[in-house]
């Protein structure tokens, strides 16, 4: 990353602006997150780049975090999480049970799949309903069109689910097909793309920032799908002043907190489920249900319903799990503490 970059340059708003004293202007340097790794993250500030190391003690940090830092000799430290503009974080993968950061500050979040096996509604709907909880502006890149014999009949089944969605159609390889995504790449603008692997997220950063960032990865013909070709997250800035968040592909997306989300996803769903005669209505055999109702005037889709109410127990279930493994943490927090102070009472008797 270029070391000579102001804070307007790197994303700072107002917004942060107005959580700092004068004891942070004075004793603080303002940095935001731009790689992270397990043991350390670097920061970059208006003074260059700093490595700091990951302590027990922080909050959960994440890529695009503004924070504040302070020397100590010659190493750097954390002191302060500015409160954040938009948050993106899932359930772990598997069976763990944590939330996993993303990425923060981010402003328009590409949602990128191919045209070939990848494309998925199903997939689409649960990325949008990520973006709209973090409140970030979903734009889908569907990548690969040189491959694909119809791509507009890929791109009337996404505006089918929101016509106000923004979907592009490239050729990830072709900078002129790339610069349709020019208009959400303004100075100082946090983009942030997201995908399984294989879709040609690599190749369409690499083209949007005109040089290697991102190594890329063969398609599996069996599959059309790909390997992991970037291995952590990192903040870049791009030519044309705007920063791009370049994340590992996504295997498995698992909502956790996205209530909110969800419904905003299937809003036509969450509005028909209003009217129904029973507030606790399934959508399956009640009466009165304008649910099934639309579904059977061909207003709505099977698949559609059934994610709708899948996404919903999903997000449901995680964010129960991941509440009770919060307070089982506090609890045993709290053992441990009335342990040590018992143990210092011993030995000053």
């Amino acid at each position: 990353m270029n070391t000579n970059l102001s804070l307007s340059q790197l994303g700072w708003r107002a917004f942060f602006q107005q959580q700092l004293t004068l004891n942070d202007l004075e004793h603080t340097l303002i940095a935001r997150i731009i790689t992270y790794h397990r043991d350390h993250f670097v920061v970059q500030s208006e003074q260059g780049c700093h490595k700091v190391l990951v302590n027990s003690d922080h909050p959960p940090l994440t890529v695009g975090d503004w924070i504040l830092v302070t020397q100590h000799n010659e190493h750097w430290l954390f002191t302060r999480l500015l409160e954040r503009l938009t948050l993106l974080s899932r359930k772990s993968a598997g069976s763990k049970l944590s939330e996993q950061l993303i990425g923060a500050n981010i402003d328009t979040l590409f949602i990128v799949s191919s045209h070939n096996q990848d494309f998925n509604l199903s997939r689409f709907e649960r990325y949008l309903a990520l973006a709209y909880q973090s409140e970030c502006l979903p734009v889908v890149v569907l990548t690969k069109r040189d491959q694909c014999a119809e791509p507009e009949q890929h791109i009337a089944q996404l505006t089918a689910l929101d016509n106000h969605l923004t979907v592009l159609s490239v050729n990830a390889l072709e900078r002129g097909s790339v610069e349709q995504l020019m208009p959400w790449c303004g100075k100082g603008q946090t983009l942030a793309f997201v995908g399984s692997s294989g879709v040609g997220k690599s190749s369409l950063v690499n083209s949007l920032c005109e040089q290697q960032l991102s190594d890329t990865g063969a398609i599996r013909e069996d599959d059309s799908k790909g390997r992991h070709t970037t291995t952590h997250r990192a903040l870049h800035v791009l030519n044309v002043g705007a920063l791009l968040l370049d994340t590992p592909g996504i295997r498995e997306l698992q909502l956790s907190d996205c209530q909110q989300g969800v419904e905003l996803t299937f809003n036509d769903i969450s509005e028909l489920a209003q009217q129904c005669r029973f507030a606790d209505c399934s959508h399956q055999l009640e009466p009165g249900c304008q649910v099934l109702a639309a579904l059977q005037k061909g207003l709505l889709t099977q698949r559609r319903i059934t994610n709708y109410q899948k996404l919903l127990k999903e997000q449901q279930r995680n964010t129960q799990s991941l509440a009770q493994l919060r307070s089982q943490d506090r609890s045993l927090g709290r053992f441990y503490r009335n342990v040590q102070a018992d143990m210092r009472n011993l030995k000053g008797r």
